[in-house]
């Protein structure tokens, strides 16, 4: 197919916008938004980009999304530099895999993924989260011992390793420094902040998502089996789901 240059042109300002700044909102930037939702040949042309640069392109309500793939080190982020940015220095892989059940947990506790909208609380107070954090935790090295004992092998996450790092965390009301569960919190719940996917309320310690997140998870994210599949990762019973 023959594309007209001005849509070539049009379609390379869009993906470098996206570049830049990972969204492109209507409200924002009117004349781009209108030329991909109205230009088929551009919205094509975009969508081409995005896979060359092994990402996605996706249009969520009133905003487009650049959305790296899961192995993209380039425009996301590796494992390595995740673990130096949430972890403290001396982290181990199950320190980094306790930040990411700590994103995971959040994810559950905000969005349930049983109606028409996947969100099912409008906020979240920090110490709720590090209660849910611990139970969640405790609960899955209990099953995953009882698993062992009855069929001589363990499945699924790693609980004990992971309850392990966040025992060795200390406790110490509003810190921010890694070494602390405040602080592992804190530092993660600021990460989170600067994608764009949550604002946090420091002084009232509260946590609050965004649109941006709320439209992902309605549209991406949070359909039956991908929901499902997050509850057995996080050791969530049946009867827990009812």
């Amino acid at each position: 197919m023959a594309y007209e240059v001005e849509e070539i042109t049009l379609s390379q300002k869009i993906f470098y916008y996206l570049i830049q700044y990972r969204e492109l909102k209507e409200e924002e930037e009117r004349e781009l938004y209108k030329a991909y939702t109205e230009q088929e040949n551009v919205m094509n042309l975009v969508k081409r980009q995005g896979e060359a640069a092994d990402s996605n392109i996706e249009r969520y309500g009133n905003a487009i999304y650049l959305i790296p793939k899961e192995d993209n080190d380039y425009l996301g982020y590796s494992k390595a530099l995740l673990k130096s940015t949430l972890c403290k220095s001396t982290a181990t892989d199950k320190d980094y895999y306790l930040s990411q059940f700590v994103i995971l947990t959040l994810l559950v506790e905000f969005y349930d993924g049983q109606s028409s909208t996947s969100k099912a609380r409008d906020f979240m107070k920090v110490g709720e989260l590090l209660n849910c954090i611990s139970d969640r935790l405790k609960e899955g090295a209990k099953k995953h011992l009882e698993e062992e004992e009855e069929e001589g092998e363990k499945s699924g996450l790693a609980f004990e390793n992971m309850l392990e790092a966040y025992e060795a965390l200390r406790s110490e009301e509003r810190s921010h420094a890694k070494t602390t569960k405040e602080g592992f919190i804190y530092n993660i719940l600021n990460f989170l902040q600067k994608q764009g996917l949550i604002d946090y309320i420091e002084a009232d310690e509260m946590i609050i998502t965004t649109k941006k997140l709320d439209h992902f998870m309605d549209w991406n994210l949070l359909n039956k089996n991908n929901y499902d599949r997050v509850l057995r990762v996080l050791g969530v019973k049946e009867d827990e789901q009812d």
